[in-house]
């Protein structure tokens, strides 16, 4: 454990960056959209229009941080369920796995507190409360089915385009289109988090703990089950790396089949 600390901490603190970041865009685009005394909510009035441009505002955050320098060489997972899945497939050291998820958690939560800080009560107080995800009017149970289904979708993606040569190096674009569609049509039913890091960062700040549950659990099962779907359709030794994109000279930590 240690000597993974002292030899790749720069990916640590990449990931811890690269989800604070994220979460810095979540804020500022859900107020800017969300918050009723906003003079762009108070334009648009519809708010299929306004979760589509929050999921293009996300989606292109993704895509930023996927292939920015950091994102190239910490592999961007920005997600524990994200990191857990790689290291169930045997690509991520156990040791890097705890200090990734360590490092997401942490990084959201700066992220979600750098925005209060900034936006106080705009970004604090409802509907925008502090970017929380919750179930939507069709309860909790939806909301986990909806959230499984999501995060299977989106790792089955990610698994299929970086081991196809052919489509390697859109993984990111690919991820971000996924967020767009997700936040535009899914976000009714559970907030569309696929990411327990993002929730818990919003919740602890909202102190809102309802339903976390389903947060914690859907999206890692969602993501599992899809590790399990690619190995039916292929096999475990197809999985080359846990980067998102390898299309770079950046050191690589992980289990990498690239350099056999």
């Amino acid at each position: 454990m240690i000597n993974a600390l002292r030899q790749h901490w720069p990916e640590y603190l990449m990931e811890a960056a690269g989800l604070g970041l994220f979460m810095i865009s979540a804020g500022v685009f859900g107020t800017l959209l969300e918050y009723t005394q906003s003079p762009v909510h108070k334009v648009i009035a519809d708010p299929l229009i306004r979760r589509f441009l929050m999921g293009l505002a996300m989606g292109l955050t993704a895509v930023g941080i996927i292939y920015s320098p950091w994102g190239q060489q910490s592999g961007a997972h920005l997600n524990p369920a994200v990191t857990l899945t790689f290291w169930r497939l045997g690509k991520v050291a156990s040791a890097d796995a705890f200090f990734y998820i360590m490092a997401q958690f942490c990084g959201g939560v700066a992220g979600v507190f750098t925005v209060a800080a900034v936006l106080g009560t705009s970004f604090a107080l409802p509907p925008v409360q502090y970017a929380v995800t919750m179930p939507g009017s069709a309860g909790a149970v939806t909301a986990f089915l909806a959230e499984t289904m999501i995060s299977f979708f989106l790792m089955l993606t990610v698994l299929v385009s970086t081991n196809t040569a052919k489509l390697s190096r859109y993984t990111g674009i690919f991820a971000g289109i996924l967020l767009v569609i997700y936040i535009t049509f899914e976000a009714p039913f559970s907030g569309m988090s696929i990411n327990p890091a993002r929730s818990f960062a919003s919740a602890l700040a909202a102190g809102l703990w309802k339903a976390l549950y389903v947060y914690f659990t859907a999206p890692v099962i969602g993501m599992l089950l899809a590790s399990f779907a690619y190995q039916f359709i292929r096999s475990a030794n197809d999985v080359k790396c846990a980067k998102l994109n390898h299309h770079t000279t950046r050191r690589c930590i992980f289990h990498c089949g690239y350099r056999t």
